[in-house]
C-alpha cells in the first residue's frame, strides 16, 4: 500500500497481514507512517495504490462506518471521547451500530425499541463492570483523570464487540502504574472476546511484553517484522530509533 500527500509519501510499499487471533505491534520513529496505515484501515484515507481486505474482502474504498460495521474499532492517540457526557453514554455510542429499530419505531418509543434499548444497556454495563469503571459511570468524562479516560475510549470500542481492534497509543500520558493496569486489561480483554489486535505504541517495553509479532516503520517504509526479539537488535531498527553510529 502507498500512500501520498502531494509529494510526501506517508506509506511506501507497505504490506502487513494480521492473522485471526493475533496481537502485533507497528512501531517506528514519529512521522513513521503509524497512524496514516490505520487511517487507510479504517477509511479515512484511501491510499493510491494497493488494497486493504479483510476476511478475503477488499475494503480499501468502503467508507468509515461500512467498515466499523463489519468489525472494525480503534482508539485514538489523541482520545476522541464526548467530554461532556457520562461515561455510560460514551460507552452506549459503541453500541450505535447493533442498533436495528427503525428511525419512526425510536421516535415513538415502540416495544421493539424499548427492548433493543435494554440490550444495549446491558452490553455497555457489562463492559464498565468488565473493565471495572462502575464507579464513573454516571460522572462526565471531563471530569475524570487521563488515565481512566483511556479505559473509557478502550471500553467504548469494546462495546461495537470488534473482531479487529486498532490500538493507537493507548499508553501515551500514563504513568508506570496504569501502563501495567492497561497491560493487564488488554490481555484480558484478547482472552474473553476473542479480539485480533494491532497496536500502535512508543512503550517498547508493552510491546514486547504483549506482541506476538512486530512490524517497524521508518519513513513510511517496513524496515523489519519478526518476533520482538528478533527486531529489537535488528540493526536497522537501532538505527532508525538510535541514530546512525548510537
Amino acid at each position: 500500500m502507498t500512500l501520498r500527500f502531494g509529494g510526501v509519501a506517508a506509506l511506501q510499499d507497505v504490506s502487513l497481514e494480521v492473522r485471526a487471533g493475533e496481537l502485533i505491534s507497528v512501531i517506528g520513529p514519529n512521522g513513521a507512517g503509524k497512524t496514516s496505515l490505520f487511517n487507510c484501515i479504517c477509511g479515512l484515507y484511501r491510499p493510491q495504490r494497493g488494497r486493504v481486505v479483510l476476511d478475503g474482502r477488499d475494503i480499501t474504498r468502503a467508507s468509515p462506518d461500512a467498515i466499523a460495521r463489519m468489525g472494525v474499532a480503534r482508539t485514538f492517540q489523541n482520545l476522541e471521547l464526548f467530554r461532556g457526557m457520562t461515561v455510560l453514554d460514551n460507552l452506549l455510542l459503541g453500541c450505535h451500530r447493533h442498533f436495528r429499530t427503525p428511525v419512526w419505531e425510536v421516535a415513538v418509543w415502540s416495544r421493539r425499541a424499548r427492548e433493543e434499548e435494554i440490550r444495549q444497556r446491558e452490553r455497555a454495563e457489562a463492559i464498565l463492570e468488565f473493565l471495572e469503571l462502575q464507579a464513573y459511570r454516571d460522572r462526565p468524562v471531563a471530569a475524570l483523570p487521563h488515565g481512566v479516560q483511556k479505559v473509557v475510549e478502550l471500553g467504548r470500542a469494546l462495546t461495537s464487540q470488534p473482531r479487529l481492534l486498532l490500538l493507537d497509543e493507548p499508553s501515551a500520558g500514563l504513568v508506570a502504574e496504569e501502563k501495567d493496569e492497561l497491560k493487564y486489561r488488554l490481555q484480558d480483554a484478547r482472552r474473553v472476546f476473542g479480539l485480533t489486535v494491532v497496536l500502535v505504541e512508543h512503550d517498547l517495553r508493552m510491546v514486547m511484553d504483549l506482541s506476538e509479532r512486530v512490524v517497524v516503520l521508518d519513513h513510511g517504509e517496513v524496515i523489519a517484522q519478526g518476533p520482538p526479539e528478533v527486531v529489537q537488535r535488528d540493526p536497522k531498527v537501532v538505527e532508525a530509533y538510535l541514530g546512525v553510529g548510537a
